[in-house]
């Protein structure tokens, strides 16, 4: 029925792991190796006799279309080497796959990470199972599940859970990474740009509909990897540059329900944040209307009017996200939304309204430091 397929590279710290949490499924396992030096291959020997080698060549779609093409079974769930399968139910998810054979299913992703010494969480939604005769990845870099006739199509959750901590990284490896994705990502951006420019000459000469094909994929993934882009930025801790791309990503027409534009948003805000333009941020009041209905903007608009001292407005927009019930990144609408309140309960002098809202915060360590400091007040 499904077949895993991986890529690859020096993994021997976490490739036991993936596969050792997939093995319980009795899934066939397909391991595309992209070069690795360590004993990555020895481990993977282990679990499976399915393992290839794949000459690196800046390309992850690639990479995973090759795997893909390795697997014996007509459905293929994607993961990475850092991700270790958490939940699965394989009845439902069959009855998932005869009910929507020609469909993309959507897998929840969590990512788990520190930062600052405190530990992190948030949760996305990914295409990764899709039938492989119907589907493929295309883009070198943050590839993408894309039809192979070019349609648009639709997608279901499956009922499969997945831990990620490829983000767990010190600073000097997350600049890194992101230095490595850069690099590609400016290229794919030069491309795009480049096939956008000929459509729009084509159009105003004479038309040509394979000019024109490529014209409307490179219109429709700019944003996208502007986006990439800026996440990269933001992930070295180069908030300027991040928000330079988020602004140049969101000059576009976009869906503002699609996923990586509501990140784009929110991590856009983060970054003006960060970059000392809290003042600048507060156009977010501009498109509540589309994007405020989530405890993740009500929290960033709480951490905007905190920078800019409306303290009023910054409670209220923190209780607003600790009434929701869902949230994408953890403590947003709970004990990270109290523990801002209590700060800024602190700063007005009212200590025991900020006593109140740290004790809500259970164990989160932040609040249990400042309750501490609060002991004798």
């Amino acid at each position: 029925m499904l077949s895993v397929c991986i890529i690859t590279k020096n993994e021997e710290q976490n490739i036991r792991r993936c596969l050792e949490c997939l093995k319980p499924s009795g899934f066939e396992i397909v391991v595309a190796d992209t070069g690795s030096a360590d004993r990555t291959r020895e481990i993977v020997a282990e679990y499976t006799d399915k393992v290839y080698d794949f000459s690196w060549c800046d390309d992850f779609a690639a990479a995973k279309n090759f795997a893909i093409s390795k697997s014996s079974e007509p459905y293929v769930m994607v993961i990475d080497s850092d991700e270790f399968l958490e939940e699965i139910d394989i009845p439902a998810l069959t009855a998932l796959l005869q009910k929507h054979p020609h469909q993309a299913g959507r897998i929840l992703r969590k990512n788990s990470f520190t930062r600052k010494g405190i530990p992190q969480e948030n949760r996305e939604w990914l295409n990764r199972i899709f039938p492989k005769d119907e589907f493929h990845y295309e883009g070198c870099i943050h590839e993408q599940v894309v039809a192979l006739d070019g349609s648009r199509y639709e997608t279901y959750q499956a009922p499969v859970t997945i831990l990620h901590t490829g983000y767990d990284l010190t600073l000097e490896q997350r600049k890194q990474k992101a230095r490595r994705n850069i690099i590609l990502l400016e290229k794919e951006l030069e491309r795009l740009e480049a096939e956008n420019v000929s459509g729009e000459v084509s159009r105003n000469t004479l038309p040509d509909s394979k000019t024109e094909g490529n014209s409307q994929e490179a219109e429709e993934q700019l944003p996208y990897i502007l986006y990439q882009l800026g996440k990269s930025y933001y992930m070295a801790e180069e908030y300027e540059r991040a928000c330079d791309y988020f602004s140049r990503g969101l000059s576009f027409d976009l869906n503002p329900k699609l996923e990586y534009v509501i990140d784009m948003v929110e991590t856009y805000g983060y970054a003006l944040i960060n970059s000392g333009q809290a003042e600048t941020a507060l156009f977010f009041e501009n498109i509540y209307e589309e994007f405020g209905s989530s405890a993740d903007f009500q929290f960033l608009m709480g951490l905007i009017y905190m920078n800019n001292a409306r303290f009023d407005d910054a409670i209220s927009e923190f209780m607003k996200a600790a009434s929701k019930k869902e949230c994408r990144t953890a403590g947003v609408n709970s004990y990270s939304a109290y523990y801002n309140i209590g700060v800024i309960q602190e700063c007005l002098g009212r200590m025991e309204e900020a006593k109140n809202y740290y004790k809500k915060c259970g164990d989160y360590e932040p609040a249990l430091t400042r309750l501490s400091g609060l002991k004798n007040i």
